[in-house]
Parts: C-alpha cells; sequence; structure tokens
C-alpha cells in the first residue's frame, strides 16, 4: 500500500473535524483508514471480521504511515462483526462503510448496527457495487458471486437507499466510483474470477496500478465522465438527525 491509495469514499463530503472519531467497518487491507488519517486531529478505527485482512491492514497502515507522509490522526484495529458491533451506541462522528453490505445474508441488522453507533448529526458513507456492472460479473461467472463470503445479493439504488431512509438516516449527496474498474471485473469473470495469470486480465491490471500511481489527466478525466455510466461502485452519504 506503499504510494497512491484507491479511495471509493469523498472524505470532504462527510465534514471531518478535529477530534472527531470515524470507524471503517468492514476495512480490510486499511485503505480508508489510511486516508482518514491524513485528517489533523481524528481518531480513527477500522474494524474487521476477518482476522488476516486485520493483519493486512496493521502491515499496510504501518508502512504508509513511514513512506507516504506523517499521519495527523490517530488509528486503531479491531476484529468486530458488523451484526454485533462491540461499541456503545453514539460513539462515532462518521462511518464508513465500503463495499460490505452485499455480502451480509441479513442487511437490515447490519443497518441498524451502523444506525446505532452514529452520533446524532453524525454521517455515514456507504458504497456497494453498483447493479449494472455487478449484473454483468454475475451473468458471466457463477463462480464470482458462489465464492465462500462472496456477494449475496445486487443492490439497486432504491433498495440500498431505502434500507437506511427506514432508519431516519437523510441522504445527503451521492455518486458512483471506479468506472475504470468495471471493465477489469468483467475480463477477471471471463477468464475465471480466481485467474489473475490470464493475459488480458494481468495487462489491465498493469494499467490500473499505473493509472493509480501516476494518476494522468486524461485517464482521471475519462474516469470522471464515465462514472455516471460504468461506475463499479454507488456511494451514498447519510446523515443523521441531531
Amino acid at each position: 500500500m506503499k504510494g497512491p491509495l484507491m479511495i471509493t469514499i469523498d472524505y470532504n463530503r462527510l465534514d471531518i473535524r478535529s477530534g472527531h472519531r470515524i470507524l471503517d467497518m468492514g476495512c480490510g487491507a486499511g485503505r480508508h483508514v489510511c486516508g482518514a488519517c491524513a485528517r489533523p486531529g481524528v481518531t480513527v478505527v477500522g474494524a474487521d471480521i476477518n482476522i488476516a485482512d486485520l493483519a493486512k491492514a496493521d502491515e499496510h497502515i504501518r508502512i504508509h504511515e513511514q513512506y507516504g507522509g506523517p499521519y495527523q490522526g490517530k488509528w486503531a484495529l479491531c476484529a468486530a462483526s458488523i451484526l454485533k458491533l462491540p461499541f456503545a451506541d453514539h460513539s462515532f462522528d462518521h462511518v464508513i462503510c465500503s463495499e460490505v453490505m452485499e455480502h451480509i445474508a441479513d442487511d437490515k441488522q447490519a443497518a441498524e448496527e451502523l444506525f446505532r453507533i452514529l452520533k446524532p448529526g453524525g454521517s455515514l458513507a456507504v458504497s456497494v457495487p453498483r447493479y449494472f456492472p455487478e449484473r454483468i460479473c454475475w451473468a458471466l461467472s457463477q463462480t464470482y458471486s458462489n465464492t465462500d463470503g462472496g456477494h449475496v445479493r445486487i443492490y439497486r439504488k432504491k433498495q440500498i437507499t431505502g434500507l437506511f431512509a427506514s432508519l431516519g438516516l437523510e441522504l445527503t449527496s451521492r455518486h458512483w466510483a471506479h468506472s475504470l474498474h468495471s471493465p477489469y471485473w468483467w475480463l477477471k469473470c471471463m477468464a475465471g474470477p480466481e485467474n489473475d495469470s490470464a493475459a488480458p486480465v494481468a495487462a489491465y491490471h498493469r494499467f490500473l496500478t499505473w493509472d493509480l500511481m501516476k494518476k494522468p489527466k486524461i485517464t482521471r478525466m475519462a474516469d470522471r465522465l464515465l462514472n455516471p455510466v460504468l461506475g463499479k461502485s454507488l456511494v451514498l452519504y447519510f446523515r443523521k438527525a441531531a
């Protein structure tokens, strides 16, 4: 994780301030923990049910902390299930839940837990795979959706928005992200989701790595223009009533 990060959430939409506590639920390898720690005076907690992912997150965050510039916030990691979070009510000013809800069978209970730990007036950022690109992945490969811990549903925008709105959260903004990644996943599904060595998959992965590292203007512009059509992720921002 040394170098630029692939960030899905737009931190500027969260109104993060010094002294705020941030939870990244389902932190994986810690990319959003790294990004949030760039904000001064914050405390960031990365939580995940997968112990191996937490070990990777610890390693990656420390590497990025050392080489990616000094962090301005504090961070910690913990093992936790989104269905029963080990935090008190109203513990966090901001909660990030990126690419997690599509894995959870009882998504209503998961949403209730995120709502419970969010402070009044706090913000919640949720991203899930967008319906159209995800539907193509499911059509191209049965393995893609049938792997252990894989995706159990494809959300339509109204469905995922309504899930959190039913709890009293207000949708404040939305956008799409990672349009250049959609063709990569289609290639992976055609080759076999575990077949990273297939020539088209490997070539496209090299392109994505180059794009992430160099961020040339032409691909950044293409990504912005294509996101409303091909964006791999739907990103939603909610606010809890004060």
